[in-house]
């Protein structure tokens, strides 16, 4: 577990101790979760002590409720879904409580934590990508969550409706409540009605059964979701004819009009609940305008109808549901267990599933124009409605009745019902039924009787075998008296049933005055209404039609043929049989049009039954001929067509094409033992040259031939599978690389056939042929072709790193599955990896410096776009895949020097930029360990190509300074300082990796020594860089790079005789660096030992100890000042022993910006006079420094003057401001500039004058023995005096310093 896992040979540096590895028998994400809580364990105390009592008690009950479901988990009882539920929540509860300690975010997959060396780069990447930030409600905060596959928005949604009461009713009354969907736009209901009973009361009348109460209606499209879409409810009373009427004037029941209320679906979209309404009831102003009602209300007509009451209202609960009926089914059992009812669409919904079995025949009773007969005021006319063997339903939730009696309108001789009923008769009862309606008067008399006047019918098939058409009947009242027998069908069914069958001069038609119209619609899965679908599956009767029912079958309407899908295949492929030489090209553009029908999302979902048809049904061994045939015919025409469109239609259907022709030759060589094999090759070769000359054909990216291609190549890879069904992997591979090969390069970049092409080359890639190493071997130069052309010109980059994503990650699939054989390597995985590099490094390392160095978004907290990031996991992956074979071939193949230089300056670069903080969010600390490893191994091999191909002669200091560059930043990254890491973080780390600081740092010094002559190249530039490398707190890393100074000591004293330039930059370097917080006292020591040690027998050594004990003296003031932040002993150090005067200005500015923050403002005007006494009244220039401007140096001693006397005023020290004010006249007098001098100096004399202020105390202060710290003290046993200018202390600070070294007092 210690050792590195890539693809690159181990190399000596790179073979840590090895550790025994442990795997646990439990649950790995039980494992996780107890690792887990320990770490928070010891956080969750750190945040009581810190105060942060918000999230410790949320990080307390996050803590238990994992406790928790770890004990169900742990117990075993759970089902496999419940499982997998308590493991998605224990993941989310481990990744949040993860977030909001800062910790790490863990790469899992299926709940699980993966091993980075167990999956590939490039799917370490998506696993890290696929984790963002989002805004949720869990535990009241924001947090972290694993990002999902984007969920298809649901286009199926279900509407829950439950009837509770009617409010505030008086009626007194039965009533009959019926719902349905309607479509205010097109004024038409979208599904058939729910119809549910109420008693007297208002509430259900069968209270004890809630499933008669509830319905869900079902199948409604996106669409169906908006404004204009309205739930449309109708109440019919059970009772007397007038609901004043008084009991005694009729006994008889008639169903009468009520009231309608109406609510839009709009309204329960931003519901996520079920929400209970109080529906509005109006009543109709006049019976008349009945039919209407609910559009009247939709419109707010308000003139025509009033409300039923202020306090009444319709009590019902609705929800609406999302996704198929399966998904429904399953998260809402308990509606099923009860059988609710289902209410369906009238019609089909917007995706129709194979299997769907319906016959259901909607008749909607219209209107009436029927005559007084014979008296004084109009009739109120009921409609009973009869239909053989069968029953009719008023709506779903009752049960059928027969008959069905319409509501009565009252003294209407036009009556408008409209009024939906179904018949749900079986196919089989279709042909020879009818439906009957009877009219009758209903008397308001005391004996209440119904008299008959008239009736009419409608067959339900029509004599040629189509059903009742959908649409409006105008039928035929024949009158009748009460005494009829009309139970002996026979006696009128050969009556004229149409008033549109009847002549317009009959005598007939003139009699019938009384008509009764009715609107029919039929939604089976069975029957038909299209004469010309019927003509083409009943060819056979009349052969000689065939043509013309070919040419018809892109009429029909799609979801006639899918009813029909497998016979209407059947007879393509018959007429195909019997007749190929005229029917071909007809029956072969059907069967395009089908198969593209099938792409319709409507319609998808039938692909199945095709698939299950190709494999079970289809017999027609003979068809394949004529299918490659006409194929072939159009694809040879595709070049000099005017049209393409139609031939774009026929490539678009391809894959099932091929599957009918594939079919069809194994059903031929079944039969025949094999026969005319080489034929059927021969054919297939032809083919794919006819493709490769088309595809071949160069033009511009709009014009029909460019989509013609597109559309091909679009639909290409489907035929992979289908071939290899009777060739072989490696004759499949040679059609798709020679097809592949011919498309036409250099094409303009804008061309949308480059991104088509792309497209294809990725799914070839992601399809079944590819994964087989004996083709992938053909296919692997094809697709490297096309897609280096695309990264060398910027094109299409998203699509470039998904296809070399998927062949690497193959490549990575092969490793894992060899790891397990007899035979570790797959045969040909080297090559593969040898041409893929040889094909790619180059030109993604150049893709990689591109997309990185474009500008970002302003606000973006990633660096990488993810498709950016892609390409980096890509070269990791591929370099990790890379061995010693694979580098030294890398290495041998450029043909100069200049070129190996190039590709090493250019990939040095890119690692720089890898490592760089920003590259990878904060948390990605598992992508940054393996990023590491997989450079330090790189690195390695690297390094032989420097040292054989840059040192004496050759040497190239531009290559070696980016070598340099790029390891002392990589031992300084964040990521590898395992000092700061928790232990358990540290050990895994360590256990896995090794330090590879150490690694990097042993490497350093290696290429250090190999320089010879050429170090005196990199002193002193290096000398910074390589101390910050020491500086780092690894002790190992320090005893090997610390070396290096005494080298550079010796080789400088060669080259100048002294190492003057090495101290200088020493001294520079580790003021700057320990200022920083870096170094320690146990680099001091180290630093002073190793050295010492190092310079025992140089014949330099008295002046090297001189240096190495300046140095480490500054060290140990550098290292005083960190704590005590005391300038004093610093600053004169730099001033006396270095001669640094810059280094003594530098900490000048620092106590005067100490004193002024504390508002010593005394003791920062005598800080800065410091500097100021360093400066002449000269007009030499200075340079620019610090916050100082260019300018001469009598400008920066006026300026200096001028704040130190401004601190001086603050500080009410105004007489040694006054003594400044004199230095200043002296050297205005050349300039006559009196006037701010003066009133400078009157300020000052009035404040002197007129300001009240307290007499300063100053004590001289001495500590004495050397338990006090560096700075306190001097010698042995001296007087330190702290009374001169900026060193003024209270009685305080002697007791402060008694408090700070209690044990010197």
């Amino acid at each position: 577990m210690g050792e590195i896992k890539s693809g690159v040979t181990s190399v000596p540096h790179l073979t840590p101790r090895q550790f025994e590895t442990v795997v646990p028998t439990e649950d790995s994400v039980i494992t996780e979760m107890t690792a887990t809580l320990r770490d928070w364990g010891a956080m969750w105390k750190q945040l009581y002590v810190k105060n942060e009592g918000d999230l410790f008690h949320r990080l307390w009950h996050v803590m238990n409720e994992v406790l928790d479901l770890r004990r169900q988990v742990l117990v075993g009882h759970l089902t496999q879904d419940r499982m997998r539920d308590v493991k998605q929540h224990i993941t989310a509860r481990l990744d949040w409580g993860n977030e909001q300690l800062g910790l790490d975010l863990v790469p899992r997959k299926d709940f699980s934590m993966v091993d980075p060396d167990e999956i590939s780069v490039t799917e370490l990447y998506k696993t890290f990508f696929g984790f963002h930030y989002t805004f949720t409600n869990f535990a009241d905060t924001k947090h972290r969550h694993r990002k999902k596959e984007m969920p298809v928005q649901p286009n199926t949604h279900h509407l829950f409706v439950q009837v509770k009461s009617l409010v505030s009713s008086n009626v007194g009354e039965e009533l009959e409540v019926f719902f349905s969907i309607y479509d205010g736009r097109e004024s038409r209901p979208l599904s058939e009605r729910f119809f549910v009973r109420l008693n007297k009361q208002g509430v259900p009348k069968v209270s004890e059964k809630p499933e008669r109460q509830c319905t869900l209606f079902v199948d409604l499209g996106s669409s169906d979701l908006r404004k204009d879409v309205y739930i449309v409810v109708h109440i019919i009373r059970i009772g007397r004819m007038g609901a004043g009427e008084k009991k005694n004037v009729c006994n008889v029941q008639y169903r009468r009009p009520f009231g309608c209320a109406v609510i839009s679906v709009a309204d329960l979209l931003t519901a996520d609940s079920r929400d209970d309404h109080l529906l509005k009831v109006y009543t109709c102003n006049a019976e008349n305008e009945w039919f209407q009602i609910h559009d009247n209300i939709i419109r707010k007509v308000s003139s025509r109808y009033n409300l039923l009451g202020s306090s009444a209202g319709l009590a019902v609960s609705l929800q609406l549901l999302h996704g198929d009926m399966e998904l429904i089914r399953r998260e809402y059992m308990t509606l099923f267990t009860r059988d609710i009812s289902i209410s369906k669409k009238l019609g089909f919904s917007d995706v129709i599933m194979p299997g769907e079995m319906r016959n259901d025949l909607y008749i909607t009773l219209e209107k009436g124009e029927f005559e007084k007969g014979g008296k004084s005021v109009a009739r109120n006319v009921e409609v009973t409605v009869y239909v053989l063997d069968g029953s009719v339903w008023a709506g779903s939730g009752e049960p059928g009745t027969d008959p069905f009696h319409s509501f009565v309108l009252y003294h209407n001789n036009s009556p408008r019902w409209a009024e939906q009923i179904k018949l749900p008769l079986p196919v089989d009862m279709f042909r020879g039924s009818h439906v009957r309606f009877e009219f009758r008067h209903c008397s308001t008399k005391e004996k209440g009787e119904k008299k008959l006047f008239g009736f009419s019918f409608i067959p339900l098939m029509q004599e040629d075998g189509r059903t009742l058409p959908d649409g409006t009947h105008e039928l035929i009242v024949h009158k009748c008296e009460e005494n009829a027998s009309l139970h002996d069908c026979s006696r009128y069914l050969k009556l004229p049933f149409l008033k549109a069958s009847l002549l317009a001069n009959s005598q007939t038609a003139k009699s019938t005055k009384e008509s009764f119209w009715i609107t029919s619609f039929l939604c089976s899965t069975k029957l038909t209404q299209n004469g010309d679908m019927l003509d083409l599956l009943k060819w056979r009767v009349h052969p000689e039609r065939a043509g013309d029912s070919l040419s018809k079958l892109k009429e029909i309407d799609g979801s006639e043929i899918v009813k029909f899908l497998q016979d209407t295949l059947d007879t393509l492929f018959g007429i195909l049989d019997e007749n190929s030489q005229r029917y071909g090209l007809k029956v072969f553009d059907c069967l395009v049009h089908i198969i593209n029908l099938l792409q319709d999302s409507k319609f998808q979902h039938f692909k199945p039954v095709m698939d299950t048809y190709i494999e079970s049904h289809f017999a027609g061994a003979l068809s394949y001929r004529d299918l490659i045939k006409v194929l072939k015919w159009y694809i040879d025409r595709i070049v000099d067509a005017e049209h393409q469109q139609h031939i774009q239609e026929v490539l678009k259907a391809s894959e099932y094409i091929f599957k009918y022709i594939i079919q069809s030759r194994r059903l031929f060589a079944l039969a025949t033992g094999g026969q005319n094999e080489e034929e059927f090759r021969c054919c297939v070769r032809e083919l794919f040259m006819s493709l490769r000359f088309f595809l071949s054909q160069e033009s511009k990216g709009t014009s029909p031939i460019a989509q013609t291609q597109a559309v091909f190549l679009k639909s290409f890879p489907t035929v992979y599978s289908e071939l290899l069904k009777i060739f072989t992997v490696r004759e499949v591979a040679s059609f798709v690389r020679d097809t592949l090969g011919s498309l036409a390069v250099g094409m303009q970049a804008d061309c949308p056939l480059e991104a088509i092409k792309l497209q294809c080359i990725a799914k070839t890639v992601e399809s079944q042929l590819y994964t087989n190493p004996e083709s992938r071997s053909i296919l692997l130069p094809v697709v490297l072709h096309h897609l280096q052309t695309h990264l060398q010109e910027q094109r299409d980059l998203v699509m470039c790193a998904r296809v070399l994503t998927s062949i690497l990650s193959l490549l990575n699939k092969d490793d894992m599955v060899s790891a397990s054989l007899v035979d570790p390597i797959p045969a040909g995985r080297p090559e593969e990896v040898s041409v893929i590099v040889r094909s790619l490094l180059t030109v993604l390392l150049r893709t990689i410096l591109e997309v990185t160095n474009r500008p970002q978004p302003a606000g973006t907290s990633m660096r990488l776009q993810f498709q950016d990031g892609e390409f980096v996991a890509c070269l990791l992956a591929m370099l990790r895949q890379m061995t010693d074979k694979h580098y030294q071939q890398l290495l041998e193949a450029f043909p100069t020097k200049d070129d190996l230089k190039d590709f090493l300056l250019q990939i040095f670069t890119v690692f720089r930029i890898l490592i760089r903080p920003e590259m990878f969010p904060k948390d990605w600390t598992v992508m940054r360990l393996v990023t590491n490893n997989v450079i330090i191994t790189t690195v390695l091999y690297l390094s032989d190509a420097l040292r054989k191909n840059f040192l004496s002669d050759n040497f190239d200091y531009k290559v070696w300074d980016s070598y340099f560059y790029l390891s002392v930043i990589f031992i300084n990254q964040p990521c590898l300082q395992l000092e700061t890491f928790a232990p358990s973080k540290r050990k895994k780390v360590l256990e896995k990796y090794g330090d590879m600081r150490v690694m990097m740092g042993c490497e350093i010094f290696s290429m250090w020594q190999n320089l010879g002559q050429h170090k005196l190249n990199f002193i002193p530039a290096m000398i910074g860089p390589f101390l910050e490398v020491t500086l780092v707190p690894q002790p190992d890393l320090r005893n090997v790079m610390i070396p290096i100074f005494h080298d550079m000591m010796d080789w400088e004293q060669r080259r100048s005789g002294n190492f003057k330039q090495v101290e200088a930059k020493l001294i520079d370097k580790l003021d700057g660096l320990m200022s920083e917080g870096k170094g320690d006292e146990t680099y001091r020591e180290l630093f002073n030992s190793i050295l010492l040690k190092k310079i025992e027998r140089e014949t330099w050594r008295e002046s090297g100890v001189s240096v190495i004990a300046t140095v480490t003296r500054l060290m140990e003031r550098l290292l005083d000042y960190r704590c005590h932040t005391h300038t004093h002993t610093l600053r004169n150090f730099y001033k006396t022993e270095l001669n640094k005067e810059e280094m003594y200005i530098r900490y000048i500015h620092k106590l005067y910006d100490l004193h002024l923050k504390a508002q010593n403002y005394t003791e920062a005007a005598y800080t800065l006079l410091l500097y100021d006494e360093l400066l002449e009244w000269s007009e030499r220039p200075l340079r620019e420094f610090l916050s100082y401007p260019m300018q001469s140096e009598w400008q920066r001693k006026e300026y200096l003057h001028l704040t130190i006397i401004q601190n001086f005023d603050r500080g009410k020290c105004w007489e040694n401001g006054i003594i400044l004010c004199r230095e200043l006249a002296d050297q205005y007098e050349a300039y006559y500039d009196y006037r701010n001098l003066s009133k400078m100096r009157a300020s000052l004399y009035d404040k002197i004058m007129e300001q009240q202020r307290l007499e300063p105390e100053f004590f001289r202060v001495g500590f004495y023995g050397k338990k006090f710290p560096f700075f306190l003290r001097v010698g042995s046993v001296s007087l330190r005096s702290l009374s001169c200018r900026g060193h003024y202390f209270s009685p305080s600070f002697a007791a402060s310093a008694e408090t700070d070294v209690p044990w010197a007092a």
